[in-house]
């Protein structure tokens, strides 16, 4: 037994010992620039703004021109004399402040100027300029809450159910959690009537909770015979939304030219009657390279948009502050890692602003027939191609597009929309998926829609063209370009 213990404690001992490996570590520089990398230009405006915030050292190259001297209230006091008493330093403030803005001094009626006449204030026109605040939908209702003849707890119950709707009109919250948020609640008899009165404000449709509902509230202000559109509303939105005419015609015993015309009055209705008052909340698309003719006409010239080269600098009073020695040791070490933090930032900006301007320049090389002849002219460009070139790994290309939007002549585009697989045609052309999801989208827009084209008909015809492509990937772009499939495409 001790033999066998000595033999397995040989086996199990330490013996050290030395081995090269080589490894790849990534310094915090070199994060930092991956991070720059990969930022859209208002994330590295932001960025740019939070760091000046925070580092001392670091600055913007453009400095203000120096604010000129406020000019003095009368005549200097001597130097030996002693200094103004506080009533009269604010006096003179008050006579400074009523010949800068020119306050009335009653002898002039209230509100004019002592300016010339048709003279104002450029202060005040650009505040008169200026935009107000849009009104929400919670506010456009409680304006005409207020003017509803209603009990005191019917108001107080629709003041809640209008805290409740969404933006796009809806009622999304059930009536019984609405209620319960008051103390004590308020009874569900209450509520329902509430909710009547507040669906029937303006604009109408608001405060519905299913499409059904919503449509109508709006169709109940509709003139004339609506009888068969509650109808289709009520039992047949989801055969509308599927072109089961022939079936909603059986069902109702009315026409199909009659379903048509009931149909297209239902497609006047809005489904998000809120959007009525108030605007979607859309993020504009800010360009990060923009793309023009050149003033030659033959090819393009490309660009970086403002703000992708901000002009930073290391302050020159603090490094010159850290080179003299000055101050105590904790002084210099903060001094000298906000210098280090200051100067790996520039460097990561102009790492970004090479790459991406090189990067974009490859791009339109390659896309030059995109933008001459459209996005079916797109050519096959993968990411590992342009990586090949530069010399980095195919994920420094992706950080490099990602969320990047190019300005061309033909619109403002992804950076990222440039690259994309393709496949080969019979003469051994390369040809990209986004010029096949083009091509199949004339050809549908092109059949004949009493007999629209199925799938397996759209595939045939790329074959005819010397495109191969299969039955899933033409319903995977009919998907992503919404055109529904050939059965709902009908048109009788």
């Amino acid at each position: 037994m001790h033999g066998i213990i000595g033999l397995m404690s040989q086996f199990l001992s330490q013996i050290p010992s030395q081995v090269m490996r080589q490894e790849q570590r990534l310094t915090p520089q070199l994060i930092q620039s991956m991070d720059i990398l990969q930022l859209p230009l208002a994330a590295l405006e932001a960025r740019i703004n939070e760091e000046l915030d925070r580092n001392p050292l670091l600055e913007l190259a453009e400095e203000r021109p120096p604010r000129a001297a406020e000019p003095s209230v009368g005549p200097s006091p001597p130097a030996s004399e002693k200094p103004a008493e506080p009533e009269a330093i604010a006096f003179r403030r008050l006579e400074r402040l009523s010949r800068e803005y020119e306050l009335d001094d009653g002898e002039q009626p209230y509100g004019r100027s002592r300016a010339a006449e048709g003279e104002r204030d450029a202060k005040m026109d650009a505040m008169a300029n200026t935009a107000s605040r849009p009104i929400s939908l919670q506010e456009y209702l409680m304006q005409q809450w207020a003017l509803e003849e209603v009990d005191a707890d019917v108001r107080r119950a629709g003041d809640l159910i209008i805290s409740y709707i969404d933006d796009d009109g809806w009622l999304r919250t059930d009536l019984r959690e609405i209620a319960r948020q008051t103390h004590p609640p308020v009874p569900e008899d209450v509520m329902k009537r509430a909710l009547e009165r507040v669906q029937g404000l303006e604009p109408a449709g608001v405060g519905g909770r299913t499409l059904q509902e919503v449509l109508l509230i709006q169709l109940a202000g509709q003139p004339g015979d609506v009888e068969l559109e509650r109808t289709l509303i009520e039992h047949h939105l989801e055969d509308i939304h599927k072109n089961r005419y022939p079936q909603i015609a059986k069902a109702t015993g009315r026409s199909i030219e009659q379903i048509k015309e009931a149909v297209a009055a239902i497609s006047k209705l809005h489904p998000k009657p809120g959007y009525l008052v108030v605007e979607r909340d859309v993020p504009p698309i800010i360009p990060d390279v923009i793309v023009d003719y050149a003033d030659d006409g033959d090819g393009y010239v490309v660009r970086l948009a403002k703000g992708n080269s901000p002009r930073l600098r290391v302050s020159p009073v603090y490094a010159k502050l850290l080179q003299s020695n000055g101050g105590n040791k904790a002084e210099r070490e903060f001094l000298r890692k906000n210098l280090e933090s200051a100067r790996a930032l520039i460097d990561a900006i102009s790492y970004r602003r090479d790459r991406l301007l090189a990067l974009t320049k490859a791009v339109v090389e390659r896309q030059r027939d995109f933008l001459e002849n459209g996005p079916q002219a797109l050519k096959v460009l993968r990411m590992s191609t342009l990586a090949e070139e530069f010399g980095c790994d195919p994920s420094t290309i992706s950080r490099t597009v990602a969320d990047k939007y190019v300005q061309t002549p033909r619109g403002i585009f992804p950076l990222r929309y440039f690259f994309t697989g393709g496949t080969e045609s019979a003469d051994g052309e390369s040809t990209s998926w986004d010029s096949v999801r083009m091509r199949v989208k004339e050809i549908i827009e092109n059949e004949d829609p009493n007999h629209p084209l199925s799938d397996e008909e759209v595939v045939a015809r790329l074959v005819q063209e010397g495109l191969h492509v299969s039955r899933r990937t033409i319903a995977k772009y009919r998907q992503q370009l919404n055109i529904p499939p050939a059965r709902q495409r009908r048109k009788y």
